[in-house]
């Protein structure tokens, strides 16, 4: 699983917005937000560039934790 930081995650809304940007590109992806921690977890075959990309399109600072 790769874990990233990300920025501006506030509420139920944005861990939607940024599981379903994810699971958009790779359905299978499991993926995991702990808004406390504003950290994401995510197990795909996508890259992590992949990943931050996808995130940080939802407008959230993302980088690999």
């Amino acid at each position: 699983m790769q874990v990233f930081s990300v920025e501006g995650m506030t509420c139920g809304h944005c861990v939607r917005a940024v599981t379903q940007a994810v699971q958009r590109k790779d359905p299978a992806a499991s993926v995991r937000v702990d808004l406390a921690a504003k950290e994401v977890g995510v197990e795909s075959s996508l890259t992590a560039d992949e990943v931050i990309s996808l995130i940080s399109e939802e407008g959230y600072s993302t980088k690999l934790a």
